[in-house]
């Protein structure tokens, strides 16, 4: 698979084994823990067809210009520079993940797909298998949240793929309120798998999907999702389960059509660089009784 590199790779590798032992037998609920958005979407492929969820003005866009389109999807796609091991090194702990099946595919693999195809599933968590293996003491949360074109047996072979990664590494989905690091630990479980699909009741290992809500201010407005957040983390502090903060702002169709050759970087994230201490204080400090906050931007 393709490699990344950042300045803050492997900066943070090793922070849960490093906490201090007063937050060992916290429940995992309490913490707040780094997460990214589309995980997957460094590895977004521009040759590759475009995903079974886009709308057919989409479809028609690509059908007309070809590569040309693709390139500029991409770069309203892809939120993250860093591929699943660079982002581990990084200190991230939960994974957006959304799979699909690929057209006309005769091999029928799984992949990561958010508008383009990206890198086969497979491939991907056996990558963050290799640093869990290295870090035994570092857990993550893989939440497969949107499935495309899948039928029971694609479901199958991905609970199957699951095993044959993770093994005993899984842990079974009990009470969130039970599970903290002291617990993890002793019982040398390192993952946690989200599954938002019936599916996961049928699997001992699948935490049913709604044990991870993920509540979407749907903005582009920074005040607005600071607002959204804060709203959002009193309501669920009430709850008692894993949830995730979405620090993520959202493109309207208007935002992409004036700013489609400059991207989503430059047309949001440079532009409100101003906000990003304002969201660390707002949000990080002190962490609120809640869980993941997966940073970055939506299109």
């Amino acid at each position: 698979m393709a490699s990344s590199q950042g300045k803050n790779e492997l900066k943070f590798a090793d922070w849960m084994a490093t906490l201090p032992d007063s937050i060992h037998s916290i429940p995992l609920t309490n913490l707040a823990i780094p997460g990214s958005h589309d995980s997957f979407s460094f590895y977004i492929d521009e040759a590759s067809p475009v995903g079974p969820e886009q709308p057919e003005t989409v479809q028609n866009f690509v059908s007309v210009f070809g590569t040309v389109a693709k390139k500029l999807m991409r770069k309203w796609l892809a939120t993250q520079t860093m591929n699943f091991t660079g982002q581990l090194g990084a200190g991230i702990r939960y994974f957006d993940l959304r799979i699909s099946t690929k057209p006309r595919d005769p091999d029928n693999e799984l992949y990561f797909a958010h508008g383009l195809f990206s890198a086969k599933v497979n491939e991907g968590l056996e990558e963050i298998n290799a640093f869990l293996t290295d870090h035994h003491k570092e857990v993550v949360f893989l939440d497969f949240n949107h499935f495309y074109g899948m039928q029971k047996y694609h479901h199958e072979k991905l609970v199957q793929m699951l095993k044959d990664i993770y093994g005993n590494k899984m842990c079974p989905a009990i009470f969130a309120q039970e599970v903290s690091l002291k617990y993890l630990w002793e019982k040398d479980y390192q993952v946690l798998v989200f599954y938002h699909s019936p599916v996961a009741l049928e699997v001992p290992f699948l935490w049913p999907g709604q044990m991870m809500p993920a509540p979407w201010a749907n903005t582009t407005d920074p005040e607005k999702l600071i607002q959204f957040l804060q709203a959002s983390i009193t309501e669920r502090r009430k709850k008692g389960s894993f949830f995730i903060s979405q620090v993520v702002l959202t493109p309207k169709a208007s935002t992409v059509v004036k700013g489609v050759a400059s991207g989503l970087r430059e047309t949001i994230t440079e532009r409100n660089r101003k906000y990003s201490l304002h969201f660390c204080f707002k949000i990080f400090l002190p962490p609120p009784p809640h869980h993941v906050f997966p940073c970055g931007l939506s299109c």
